[in-house]
Order: structure tokens, then sequence, then C-alpha cells
């Protein structure tokens, strides 16, 4: 594998790729839980447990997706037929589950299980290519650096368009309809999507991989890979504890805006769209900013155990202000959320450095190198995850006895100060341990600092082969 960088307009298109790709999935993760819930009338406890299903399903798919990957070799490269097959599928589906037909009770059931669980299929065969490219490409730990710091801030840019613009493009696009508007938007997101991955299919050039390096015969061999390398087993473990952490806020946060900062439609998609552009701000800026400025004076891993402890006390900070008089001052609000996002930002961009440079230390120890292995064994683990943290969020909000409203006009349902209370403790209590438990098991077990990193890299140039 030759040592190069991406030429500008191939690091432009991997942005873009990026873009389009976390839109897409920033909508299903974010606001499927309260479309088929507060809008369609399912019960949470029945969509938490669908998504717990459809992403332990999709979780065991990941492997022998994986398998695929690693063995494909077509005129257009390994990685990128599956990036475009997937996306065009994915598209198609994505403006399904949010163009739901007029179905009431099991039949709605039915159709929301079926098309999610085909979301997350579809989804899968163009997501572990995409990052499966970047150790790939490049020998150099600093250019694949660069490369998953453009790739992660350009995925933040997906994510914060959708968290920003979702509730009032709905409105807008729904004339007050939200499942008129959820359909128009979707539709939208899905013709981006495909647009975007189709630039990046058409610009991005692959380098030839070494066939023995690459080699995978089994989905029982991506196991046996994966704990072979027990660098990028705690990567995922900590990427695991800290996306479930995240992804129960996500799917919460619109609750909390919606009944506790209400008590008008026009009021909370107000604050909750000020509260989101905030945090989708100063995630994109905490990539692109922050962290290289960091990156001056700090390591990589001193950098992510600071953004751990960030996060944990923005997160403690919520939970306090939720019960005093400072939890409808959006401006508490933001400034809180500015100090989760940025650290959120910064971790994202690091798990997948770290992750990409387990892919070398994996290489030097085994002989072997399982770019497709390991980022799919991630996507593996953690969608079982987050499948399981959905799941309870979904029982936590019918525990609580929170009451779904569809209404688009005039007064939210007013809920119980017990259900508030409830859902104030679900959003934060839950992400902290998670992130607690993170810093503990990285602090202990991960040892791929910068200095190693290097290390094995010089190595492998030199083929000192295994380690």
């Amino acid at each position: 594998m030759s040592n190069r960088k991406f030429s500008r307009n191939e690091t432009i298109a991997y942005g873009l790729g990026a873009i389009g790709k976390d839109m897409v999935y920033a909508l299903s993760a974010s606001y499927v839980m309260y479309y088929y819930q507060d809008i369609m009338g399912l019960s949470a406890a029945f969509v938490g447990f669908i998504l717990m299903i459809a992403r332990i399903f999709d979780a065991i798919n990941d492997p022998f997706m994986g398998v695929l990957v690693a063995k494909t070799n077509t005129k257009y490269g390994r990685f990128r037929p599956w990036i475009i097959s997937g996306t065009v599928l994915n598209a198609f589906v994505l403006y399904a589950l949010f163009a739901a037909p007029q179905l009431e009770g099991k039949s709605l059931m039915v159709y929301f299980a079926v098309v999610y669980i085909l979301w997350g299929v579809t989804y899968t065969m163009m997501d572990i290519p995409y990052w499966s490219i970047i150790p790939a490409v490049t020998e150099n730990p600093k250019d694949r650096e660069s490369l998953s710091v453009v790739g992660r801030t350009c995925a933040g840019v997906g994510n914060a368009l959708i968290t920003v613009f979702t509730v009032i493009a709905v409105a807008m696009l729904g004339s007050g309809n939200e499942r008129a508007g959820f359909k128009r938007f979707a539709l939208i997101v899905s013709v981006l999507f495909v647009v975007f991955e189709l630039i990046l299919f058409l610009v991005m050039k692959e380098q030839a991989q070494d066939k023995d390096q690459m080699k995978t015969t089994s989905v029982g061999e991506m196991f046996r890979a994966l704990f072979r390398n027990d660098q990028a087993v705690i990567t995922v473990i900590t990427i695991i504890l800290i996306n479930s952490a995240l992804y129960i806020t996500s799917n919460l946060i619109i609750y909390f805006f919606k009944y506790d900062l209400g008590p008008t439609v026009e009021s909370w998609q107000a604050s909750y769209t000020t509260f989101s552009t905030v945090g989708g701000g100063s995630q994109i800026l905490s990539m692109m900013a922050v962290y290289p400025a960091l990156r001056r004076f700090m390591g990589n891993t001193d950098i992510f155990k600071l953004c751990l402890k960030m996060s944990i006390t923005g997160y403690a900070l919520l939970l306090a202000v939720c019960f005093t008089p400072f939890s409808h001052n959006i401006i508490v609000l933001c400034a809180i959320g500015l100090l989760i996002f940025m650290a959120n930002g910064m971790l994202t961009v690091l798990t997948t450095v770290f992750l990409s440079n387990s892919v070398d230390y994996g290489e030097l120890k085994t002989g072997h190198r399982e770019e497709s292995v390991i980022f799919s064994m991630q996507t593996f683990v953690v969608k079982a995850a987050s499948g399981v943290a959905v799941f309870l969020t979904g029982i936590g909000l019918d525990l609580i006895g929170l009451k779904g409203n569809s209404d688009t006009t005039g007064e939210i349902v007013v809920q119980s100060a017990s259900t508030l209370n409830g859902l104030h403790l679900l959003m934060t209590i839950i992400p902290i341990l998670g992130l607690i438990a993170a810093m503990v098991v990285f602090t202990k077990k991960f040892i791929l600092t910068d200095e190693k990193a290097e290390e094995i890299a010089a190595r492998l140039r030199g083929k000192e082969i295994p380690l």
C-alpha cells in the first residue's frame, strides 16, 4: 500500500459523504421514537422493543457485511460499490420509514417493524465500507488523524443540520401537520443522501490492497481477529458506553423541550431549535477548532479523558439545573449543552482515530490487516448495545407515564410533576454512569498513545511483522 494522501477533491467528496450519511442516521436515530410514539400513537415500550430487536438483528448482520466487504474485489474497488448500492437502497427505505401509510394497531406495528429492520440492514451496507476506507488509504497516523477529523467533522455537520432544522422544517413542510412534514422532509434528506454519496463514488480512487493482509475467511475468523486485537476491543467497549449514553439523551431531549418547556407548539419548537443550533454549532466548532488547538500541546489520550470529564460535568449540571428555577432558562440550558456537545464532537473524532490505529496494532501483532473486520465489529456491538439502550428508553417513558400528543397546534398535553422528574433522571443519570464506566475502561486498558501509534506505523513501514 502506498503512503499517499487524499487529493483535495477526494477530501471534499469524503466530507460530503459523511454529511449525507449522518443526516440520514441522525433523522432515524433521533426522531423514529418520537414519530411512531408521539405522532403515530404506538406505545413507547413497543417502539423501543422493535428498535432493540432491529438493532440486534442488524448487529448480527454486521459481521457478514464485513466478510462481504473484505472479500470484494471489483474494478471500482473494495468499498465504493457497497457505499453506492447501500445508499440507494437506504434512501428508499428511509422515505418509507417516515411516510407510514394510513394504518392502525397491529398493521402499523408490523409495518414499522419490517421497515425499520430494512433501514438498519441497508444503512450497514454503506456505513462499514465508508469508515473502513480510512486505514486502507495511508499508513501515516497523522494523515489518518486528519482524514478522521474531516470525516467526523462533516458527519457532525450532517448531524447538526438534522438536529437544528428538523422540527422547523417539519412544521413548514407540513403546514402544521407533523406527519406530512416528516414525510416530505425525509424525501429531501433521502435525495441529498444519494447525491452526496454518488459524488464520493465518482471522485474517490481506492488504492490496491495486499490480498493476504486483507484476507478474512469467515464470520468466526472475524470474531477471533477482533479478540486477538485487545486495543480494538477496548476502543469498541469505550465507544459502546459513550454512544449508549448519548443515544439515550438524543431520544429524550425532544420530550424535555416539548413537555417541560412548552406550553405551546411555537414556544417549544423555538427553544428546541435554539438549543439544537447551539449544540450542533459547538460540536462542529470543537472538531474544527478546539480539537486542533488542544492537539498542539496535548496528546490524543489526554484530550479524550478531558472530553469525558467535560461531558460528565455537563450532564451533572443539567441534572442539578432541572430541579431549580433555571430549568426553563434557555441561556443556562444552552451553556450546559455547549459543554456536552463540544466534548461529544471531539470524542467522535478521537474514537475513529483510535480505531484506525488499532488496525495497525493488529497487523503488527498478527500479520493480517483487518479494516473491515474491526469497523464492522464496532458497529456490531454498538448497535446491539444501543438497541438495549433505546428499549430501556421506551420502557422508561411508559413507566414515568408520559402521555404522547400528536396535536400540531394549541396547548401541549400537561405532564405530571412525577413524570417530568422521571424524564429528568432518565436523560442524565444513565448517561453519567455510562461515561464514568468509559473513563475507567479507557484509563486502565488503552495503551495506543501518540508515541506508540507512531512507533507501530514505523515498524510496519519496515515490515517488522509480527509483534
